[in-house]
């Protein structure tokens, strides 16, 4: 069982050190705050909480949050605390450009401050959209402030003519169809209306549904928070719940670094396999496993989820969406599974005080065609493959359940796309010298790249090729893919191109090996070959001169190791703010 010893109370909390006593300064600040029509016993020590809201009109999954902050505050006042609403950075994957994950790592930086800086004793973290998920999740870990997180929630179930229309998922699979001629651009923009019918993140098993998966097997969120749909009244009563336990983790000190251990976030990637997770997971666990100084490596990921089943039947590795998997029991049935089959450390703290063990135990399984048996499992090898070899030294990732089976193992020549930009401007050219049997290598959108990373990996495929009823080819890339995604796609290939990784010195003509089993990845020519081209080679990519985007350019890591800035792992800070007055 967990060694978590809670705190004595009652004891002086951080905020009183704003708040607390009577001299100039505790009034100055206790003063201002009553100009909202705070009564002064709201000051005598009680446990301040900063419910962080990443509420915004333009991240669409965060539109809802401003009605879930109300529930948490109902909560909070409820349990005896004093909450706060802080407004903070907000990244949507749908609208910010270059991409959202170019921002993952500065709203990580605000958040923290604001943490850090404000009087508050403990946090509950609003999130949805993928990136605001790991960014405040982040910050958490680096403050080490008490911390829980409430999600949004997924939206419902699209429907168009009859056919279940997962968001993201079909928003690809309707594309293709339009360029194989299969279906009209007026169907199309008919079928865009019943993609997005109510408040919510994805409806599939995206990064959001993920993520939110993530944290609750991380243990920082109460079970059954990830899969509670946007609109679902229990929502509501989860936020407000979640509003009431913060304030008691507060008053044990119980902190992200007593419940974000090692064995925490081995629970996290087996619990990754077991949904058919996006491969966002891997970068964002990475760089909040490095914010508590937890050592995480891609060996990590290969080795704990090679051995699991994927058996939540989701798209896109599946047929059904997140409010089934609500209905059939949610993400607590899977852990329970988990830990039936010897792959859970049980005794993993949550922030609910208890093991994760003792949070499932006595969940049931409403619906075996949607969290499968494990011997109808959708692939009995899940998780997030890594391989490595001469075209990715440092590792690059495969989702499998998401991948097309005869392509495990494939040897195909190499179209090159040199940038994104290059890629648009050939993709639909007849004259394409492209089939079926090619690997599609795009270059230039990693981390440095892009710049951010964007979610550009998973290259829609030729027309000529769709009209023959091609839907899968192997394609590679330093890039990511939305969770909501589907295919045979290498991602996150490091070194990456922009940083002079051999993925940059891929010509048209090239032939490429891929072997799932080995976990290899190679490219085919000679070693002196691969050295005289890697000599000659010189950057595509003018580094930015001036604001963010240079301090993101300068400072950001590989892939391989969660893309953080390399001044901030491991260097978990003390939360308490000095007083400037």
């Amino acid at each position: 069982m967990s060694k978590f010893k809670p705190a004595a109370w009652p004891r002086q909390l951080r905020s009183q050190h704003w708040y607390g006593g009577t001299s100039r300064d505790t009034i100055y600040h206790r003063g201002w705050m009553k100009n909202q029509g705070h009564p002064h016993d709201l000051f005598d020590g009680r446990p301040v909480i900063g419910i962080l809201n990443t509420w915004s009109d333009l991240t669409p999954c965060n539109g809802h949050l401003r009605e879930l902050a109300e529930k948490v505050k109902a909560g909070v006042w409820e349990a005896g605390g004093f909450p706060v609403e802080i407004p903070v950075f907000s990244a949507s994957e749908n609208t910010f450009r270059p991409t959202a994950m170019m921002y993952r790592n500065l709203a990580a930086l605000a958040v923290e401050e604001a943490m850090r800086g404000q009087p508050i004793d403990g946090a509950v973290l609003l999130v949805g959209c993928d990136k605001t998920t790991p960014s405040l999740v982040m910050a958490a870990a680096s403050t080490d402030l008490p911390s829980i997180v409430v999600t949004g929630g997924p939206m419902l179930n699209g429907y168009f003519r009859g056919e279940r229309v997962g968001s993201g998922t079909h928003l690809w699979k309707f594309s293709e169809a339009v360029k194989a001629g299969e279906m009209t651009q007026e169907e199309f923009v008919e079928a865009e209306a019943s993609m997005s019918r109510s408040s919510g993140t994805c409806n599939t098993m995206g990064t959001a549904s993920t993520m939110a998966s993530m944290v609750e097997a991380l243990g920082m969120a109460l079970s059954g928070n990830a899969a509670i749909p946007a609109v679902d009244s229990r929502r509501k009563v989860m936020a407000q719940l979640s509003g009431r336990r913060i304030v008691q983790m507060v008053k044990d000190d119980l902190k992200p670094s007593d419940i974000m251990t090692k064995e925490a976030f081995e629970n996290a990637i087996r619990v990754n396999g077991a949904i058919g997770g996006s491969t966002n997971a891997v970068v964002h666990l990475l760089a909040m496993a490095g914010r508590v100084g937890i050592d995480l490596t891609l060996d990590d990921w290969d080795r704990l989820g090679r051995d699991i089943p994927t058996i939540v039947n989701l798209m896109p590795s599946g047929k059904y969406l997140m409010e089934e998997f609500f209905y059939a029991g949610g993400l607590p049935v899977v852990i329970k599974r988990l830990g039936e089959a010897g792959k859970l450390h049980k005794d993993a703290l949550t922030v609910s005080g208890e093991s994760i063990w003792d949070e499932v135990k006595d969940v049931r399984n409403w619906n075996e065609d949607v969290i499968l048996p494990v011997e109808k499992a959708l692939t009995q090898q899940g998780g997030i493959v890594v391989l490595r070899g001469n075209l990715a030294p440092k590792g690059c990732v495969l989702k499998p359940s998401a991948a097309s089976e005869h392509l495990m193992k494939h040897r195909g020549r190499a179209v090159v796309f040199e940038d994104i930009d290059d890629y648009k401007a050939k993709i639909n050219d007849e004259a394409l010298d492209i089939d079926e049997t090619c690997v599609m290598v795009l270059k230039n959108c990693g981390p440095r790249g892009y710049p951010g990373m964007a979610e550009v990996g998973n290259m829609g495929l030729p027309p000529k090729v769709l009209r023959k009823g091609i839907t899968d080819m192997v394609r590679i890339s330093d890039a990511r893919m939305s969770g909501t995604a589907y295919g045979t796609v290498l991602l996150h290939t490091s070194p990456e191109a922009a940083r002079g990784g051999p993925l940059a010195i891929v010509q048209n003509g090239d032939f490429i090996e891929l072997d799932v089993d080995a976990r290899r990845i190679h490219l085919d020519i000679s070693e002196e070959e691969m050295q005289r081209r890697l000599a000659a080679w010189r950057p595509s990519v003018e580094p930015p001169a001036s604001g963010y985007a240079k301090l993101f350019h300068d400072h950001v890591e590989g892939a391989d190791t969660g893309a953080d800035f390399d001044f901030l792992k491991g260097c978990r800070g003390s939360p308490v703010g000095k007083d400037a007055h």
